[in-house]
C-alpha cells in the first residue's frame, strides 16, 4: 500500500462536497482503503476522509485501540464507513477538543452532538447502523465533516479555545502534525 500526501487546509479540493460511492468491493477501492489506512496510521490519526487525500468520494475510515494523539480518548472500533448519513439521536452536544491532519499544529474545541446514530456502507456495500456516544460520536462527526467540505475550524464558536497544539497541551510531542 502506498502512504498519500495529506491536504492542507487552504487546499479549495478540502471545500467540496464528495461524490457517493458507486461501486463496492473493486480492486480500486480495496487499494484507497487500504492506502488511507497506511496513511491514516503513519501519522497517528484517528480517523481519515478520503478527500483528504484528494479523491472525492463519499468514504471515511476511522477507529484505534489506543492513540497518542488523543491519550485520554476510549477506543474506537476501526470502521470503513460509505455514503454514510448521521443523524443526532438527541439535541444534546458536547464540546471537546479536536485537530485535524488536515489542519496540522492547531486544536480548538468544537461543540459536536454527543449521541449519534450513523449508517452506510462498509468496504463490501454490506450496511453499516450503528448508534455511537462520547469520543466516538466525534470522530464519525469530524470525518464525515470533511464530506460536505467542512474543517473543524469552521466550526468552532469560541476561538479562545483554538490555538496551537504544542501551547495548549505542551505534555504532548511538540513537534506533532496533528
Amino acid at each position: 500500500m502506498t502512504i498519500r500526501e495529506i491536504l492542507k487546509m487552504g487546499d479549495p479540493r478540502l471545500l467540496l462536497i464528495a461524490k457517493p460511492v458507486q461501486s463496492f468491493n473493486t480492486r480500486e477501492m480495496r487499494t484507497l482503503i487500504g492506502d488511507m489506512f497506511d496513511t491514516m496510521h503513519s501519522v497517528n490519526g484517528a480517523g481519515l476522509a478520503a478527500p483528504q487525500i484528494g479523491v472525492d468520494l463519499a468514504l471515511v475510515i476511522f477507529g484505534f485501540k489506543q492513540n497518542q494523539r488523543y491519550p485520554d480518548a476510549q477506543p474506537v472500533p476501526e470502521t470503513v464507513l460509505i455514503n454514510p448519513t448521521i443523524t443526532p439521536i438527541s439535541d444534546a452536544e458536547e464540546e471537546g477538543w479536536e485537530g485535524c491532519l488536515s489542519v496540522p499544529g492547531l486544536r480548538g474545541k468544537v461543540p459536536r452532538f454527543a449521541r449519534i446514530r450513523y449508517t452506510g456502507f462498509d468496504e463490501a456495500g454490506q450496511v453499516i447502523d450503528r448508534e455511537a456516544e462520547g469520543f466516538h460520536a466525534r470522530v464519525v462527526q469530524h470525518e464525515c465533516d470533511h464530506l460536505i467540505g467542512k474543517l473543524y475550524p469552521m466550526r468552532v464558536r469560541d476561538f479562545t479555545q483554538f490555538g496551537y497544539t504544542s501551547v495548549l497541551f505542551p505534555e504532548l510531542d511538540a513537534n506533532e502534525d496533528d
